[in-house]
């Protein structure tokens, strides 16, 4: 299996509009998403995100989050953490916290996911986005399994 973490912002005329392309900022736009819970297979590789042919079922975890205040910041990340047998992913958002903290928040429920588990951390990788809104935004973050594909 292959695995690949992404992110995206955007503002759009409504919340559905603004999330729509915050999903095509992340390159994620065209397939179909289907949420999944947060464990990586083990012998997973995390790769760049490849092509994805258009409206393909594509498994996911997803972070999101959503502002219409003007000013807000709003950061939504996805924490991955990886052992020898397999791994657990986290999906953490917030609204006008620090992406330092957001980060340091993902990174503590990951690690204890793995503890719980009796697993050893042997990688941690985060991918986060981080937006000012100025009427109507939208970021995300995904963890996507994929086999990764070409273009035909």
């Amino acid at each position: 299996m292959k695995v690949s973490l992404t992110a995206g912002k955007s503002e759009g005329p409504s919340q559905l509009n603004a999330f729509d392309n915050a999903l095509l900022d992340a390159g994620i736009g065209n397939v179909n998403l289907i949420p999944v819970s947060s464990i990586i297979p083990a012998d997973s590789k995390i790769v760049e995100l490849p092509y994805i042919k258009e409206g393909s079922m594509v498994n996911c975890v997803l972070a999101q989050t959503y502002s219409d205040k003007a000013d807000d910041l709003i950061t939504a990340l996805v924490a991955v953490a990886i052992s020898d047998d397999f791994g657990c992913v986290v999906e953490h958002s917030e609204i006008n916290k620090s992406p330092d903290d957001v980060r340091m928040e993902a990174e503590t429920m990951v690690r204890y996911m793995m503890q719980i588990r009796d697993l050893e951390v042997k990688e941690i990788i985060m991918k986060d986005k981080s937006h000012i809104i100025k009427e109507k935004g939208v970021v995300i973050a995904a963890v996507i399994f994929h086999e990764g594909s070409e273009r035909t």
